[in-house]
């Protein structure tokens, strides 16, 4: 067992990562952070922010998993340039690139947002899968209006430096289509949220680049695949969602369950898209027996 403060988890992404995974092919590099104790799990995290969104998860999975959290190609301290295509192939093969890196023939995945969505595509078909965490990511079917409203800014020119003079601009970053429905409260934008995700955005060109390609390259093929992706997914999936998620809602997540063949669905009252800052302790309560449940089951 490991005990993380919550202070010592948000440091971590103030320091160096533990190692680089490089990207086979692409002279890219994937960043790693590795801490705690007990069965491996990935954490993989969505648009437009890095690894630190799970820095109030980490002390509770911690206590029971080895977490890897790693900083996808062109977020947090990931090692690339303008050269490297950024879009969810790229993704994809990073997620794969670290699951190979730890060389162990057990491994759980969480992944958030459209973290969720490389997570399955990475891992459908692997016997190394022990388990599948899933927080408010893409569902099944056609996008939700918000969702595609987003997909289609993201093709306008600009749109990069629009989403960076929009961040630091408290009014600005709360309107619907920028990240007003991400939090229950508008003030979690502020704070921690702006110093690791937002002032990037705003002063890394790099960064900023990079979080526009994503958005302009998006494959809604990816998408379309999930279905048949899911019965190809046979480890145990918790799907942990917020009540009010706008940009993906709930009811979607609900019918999209029945898509797996040993998935469920926990959600939580009141919360939205980052549920897992908003809310990490009941998020973990959901996730833990099924990312180390012999731990949980002997910690009872």
């Amino acid at each position: 067992m490991t005990l993380l403060s919550a202070s010592a988890a948000t440091d971590l992404f103030r320091r160096p990562p533990s190692r680089f995974v490089a990207v086979p092919g692409t002279g890219a590099e994937v960043a790693v952070r590795t801490v705690g104790s007990g069965p491996d799990v990935v954490l993989v995290h969505g648009w437009p922010v890095s690894g630190a969104t799970f820095r109030q998860l980490l002390p509770l999975l911690a206590e029971h998993l080895t977490c890897h959290v790693v900083d996808l190609v062109g977020a947090g301290q990931s090692r690339f340039d303008r050269s490297v295509r950024v879009g969810l192939d790229l993704h994809v093969s990073g997620v794969r690139a670290v699951l190979d890196d730890l060389g162990s023939d057990s491994v759980a995945v969480v992944g958030h947002d459209s973290g969720g969505l490389v997570a399955r595509h990475a891992v459908a078909d692997d016997p190394r899968l022990r388990a599948l965490g899933l927080i408010d990511t893409e569902h099944t079917g056609r996008p939700a209006p918000l969702f595609r409203a987003v997909l289609a800014a993201g093709r306008l020119p600009g749109f990069g430096h629009a989403l960076a003079w929009a961040a630091l601009r408290p009014r600005v970053r709360r309107l619907p289509l920028v990240l007003g429905g991400a939090f229950r409260d508008d003030t979690l934008l502020g704070g921690e949220f702006e110093e690791f995700f937002l002032r990037p955005l705003h002063d890394d060109p790099d960064r900023r680049w990079a979080a526009g390609r994503l958005v302009a390259s998006f494959d809604q093929g990816y998408l379309r695949d999930l279905e048949s992706l899911h019965r190809r997914i046979a480890a145990p999936t918790q799907l942990v969602w917020g009540e009010h998620d706008p940009f993906l809602p709930v009811a979607r997540a609900q019918a999209m369950v029945a898509t797996f063949p040993d998935a469920r669905i926990h959600v939580v009252p009141g919360a939205r898209l980052f549920v897992h800052e908003e809310e990490p302790a009941q998020v973990a309560a959901a996730l833990l027996p099924v990312l180390a449940p012999r731990a949980i089951r002997g910690a009872q």
